[in-house]
Formats: structure tokens, C-alpha cells, sequence
């Protein structure tokens, strides 16, 4: 890692080390914050950090009423950051989300005036995506790989950081327009969020019938958060790391060299190299949560279900027979050691 880095308000320098310290403590505060408002959810939680520092985005998927937006909500709460929230709809448009030139007269001249959409803002909960047609979601999709929406003949960028969670629901299907796999490639990690347990699900019930609304106060900055997304890639990777991320993507491809029967029999199409770059990057971001002044094949391990399971194209025998994404990519992993 480099030795210094500068702050962007020109404060005293940090050497990677100091920031290192700094983000694992970071990280915990952030926890504790987002947890006065959300019971449980701790895997959910520490993957949307881990999207936070690579400064990726997330496709959220869940069943509704497991707390998703409010996950969204309290970390820009703990993180003072701008939230806006779009729910998808089938009429939504593009200009909807992105904004559009209005007409503004003033003094008898008239001229085009940019309006900007709810995506202008540093996190945006993106709700129920796929229920917004094609052209819609490539409106998204396309400010969050470029980071700026273009209007008529003027480009506008978008706030730094700029980060999307998507949510979508996996039960209802009527009426939806399911995100094409070129798509889902965008997003660098797929967290499923799951029914809580029984002593959470009491909590909830207590604590959301109480009529006390939690109070998050901020723990970072917009800078802080800055600082974290660029300490992140220079966080060295072990050279087995970097070999097992490409081996656990070249082993979900069903004709790639000697792979798993469960590849063999359910996968169509297996995860590219973007694969390998999220695992890597997802791995490092994990690192420098925990402190750790490299990313090793523990966190590429730890890292594998949400950076691959949404790039793997299972077939219509998986779901016959009840196989999940989740056990393939287990059975990808089996067959490497």
C-alpha cells in the first residue's frame, strides 16, 4: 500500500495504515448504528459495507416486509449521506428517474432549465427494479456504470459517492420485467435477505410497535466515505487470492476443462471475468472492514455466493429439480480442493 493519502477538505494526511484503522473502527460504529434501527440482518449488513467501500452497487432480493428499505435508509442516516428512494413502476419513464430540461421563463426570455431526477443523490434505494420496463432500467443502469446522466446535449455527473441498492422481490412474478444477465453484471454483489429468526422476529414486533422512531446519528462523512473507496483497491491481494477468484469463476462454466457434475447438469451459462474482478475487489473491501492489511483466500472465500450467484445462468432442469445457484457455486468450490 502507498504510504500517505490526502484528505479531499486538505486535513492532516493519513498514511493507508492510519486509514486501515480508521475504517475497520468505522466499520463497527457503523453496525452498532444501523442495528438500533434493524434487528439482526448481520450478514446483510456486512455485505452492503463490503459494497460500500468497493464502491459497487447491490441488488437487495427478498420477500417485502424484511426491512430492506429501512437497511438502505439507516446506513445513508448513519453515513450523512443523501437517500432518495424510486419505486419502480410499469409507467415509470426514464426522465423520471434521471430528470429532464424543463422550460423556465424569467424577464420575458425563456430557457431550458435542467430539473434532476431522485437519482441524484449519494444512495439511492432503486425499489422493486424489476418492475419498470427495459428501457427504464438501462436508464439506472446506465448512470450507475457511468456515474452521469446525459440530457439533450449536456452531461451531468452524478454526487460522489454515488451508490445504488436495488431490491427485488423473488415471489411475485406477474406484471415484471426481469433484468437481463448483461444486467445483473453490473451489480457487484446479489444479498439475500432472509425471514428473521424467532427471537429477532419478537424484537421487531416489540421494538416497531413501541411508536418510539430509533434515532441513527451520523458516524461518517460523505468525505470518510470518499477516502474508504480509494483506500480499498490499493489493498494488496495474495497471488493465491487472485488465483482461486479466477478458478472459482472458470469452474462455473460448464464448458471450461474438468468442472463439477452439478455445473455439468445445471448451468447454462457460467460467470465471466467481471466475475473475477468483483470477487477480488469484494474481497479487499471485506480486508480493510476487518483491519487487515491484505485481502487473502479466506475473504475471496467468504465472498463467493453474493459476487457470483447472479452471474450464473442456471437451466430449466435446475429449478425442476430444486437446485439453487447457491449449490452449484458450493459444488464449484468442492471441485478445486
Amino acid at each position: 500500500m502507498s504510504t500517505d493519502t490526502t484528505t479531499d477538505t486538505g486535513e492532516a494526511e493519513l498514511s493507508d495504515a492510519e486509514l486501515l484503522e480508521k475504517t475497520e473502527a468505522a466499520a463497527k460504529r457503523l453496525r452498532t448504528a444501523v442495528a438500533q434501527a434493524v434487528v439482526g440482518q448481520d450478514a446483510v449488513v456486512e455485505s452492503m459495507l463490503v459494497t460500500l467501500a468497493a464502491r459497487g452497487h447491490a441488488l437487495l432480493v427478498g420477500v417485502p416486509g424484511l426491512a430492506k428499505t429501512l437497511l438502505v435508509a439507516s446506513l445513508a442516516r448513519a453515513l450523512d449521506l443523501s437517500f432518495g428512494r424510486v419505486q419502480f413502476t410499469p409507467d415509470l419513464l426514464p426522465a423520471d428517474i434521471t430528470g429532464t430540461d424543463v422550460l423556465h421563463e424569467q424577464h420575458g426570455s425563456r430557457t431550458l432549465r435542467f430539473m434532476p431526477g431522485p437519482i441524484f443523490h449519494n444512495l439511492i434505494l432503486a425499489d422493486e427494479i424489476n418492475r419498470t420496463p427495459p428501457k427504464t432500467q438501462a436508464a439506472l443502469l446506465e448512470a450507475m456504470q457511468e456515474r452521469k446522466v446525459t440530457v439533450g446535449a449536456a452531461t451531468h455527473p452524478l454526487p460522489d459517492p454515488f451508490q445504488v441498492f436495488a431490491t427485488r422481490n423473488p415471489i411475485e412474478q406477474e406484471g415484471t420485467y426481469p433484468l437481463p444477465e448483461a444486467q445483473l453484471d453490473r451489480f457487484l454483489l446479489e444479498i439475500h435477505v432472509d425471514y428473521p429468526s424467532e427471537e429477532e422476529e419478537r424484537e421487531v414486533a416489540r421494538r416497531t410497535t413501541s411508536g418510539k422512531a430509533p434515532q441513527i446519528e451520523p458516524v461518517l462523512h460523505a468525505a470518510d466515505v470518499r477516502a474508504i473507496g480509494k483506500l480499498v483497491p490499493r489493498i494488496p491481494v495474495t497471488d493465491e487470492a487472485v488465483s482461486l477468484a479466477v478458478s472459482l469463476c472458470r469452474a462455473t462454466r460448464p464448458t471450461t476443462g474438468k468442472v463439477a457434475r452439478e455445473v455439468k447438469e445445471y448451468v447454462r451459462y457460467g460467470a465471466g471475468p467481471r466475475g473475477s474482478q468483483a470477487l477480488v475487489l469484494a474481497a479487499k473491501a471485506r480486508a480493510a472492514l476487518r483491519g487487515e492489511a491484505a485481502a487473502d483466500v479466506d475473504d475471496v472465500r467468504a465472498m463467493l455466493v453474493p459476487a457470483l450467484r447472479h452471474r450464473i445462468v442456471l437451466s430449466y432442469r435446475a429449478e425442476a429439480d430444486g437446485v439453487r445457484d447457491v449449490d452449484v457455486l458450493e459444488a464449484a468450490a468442492k471441485s478445486l480442493r
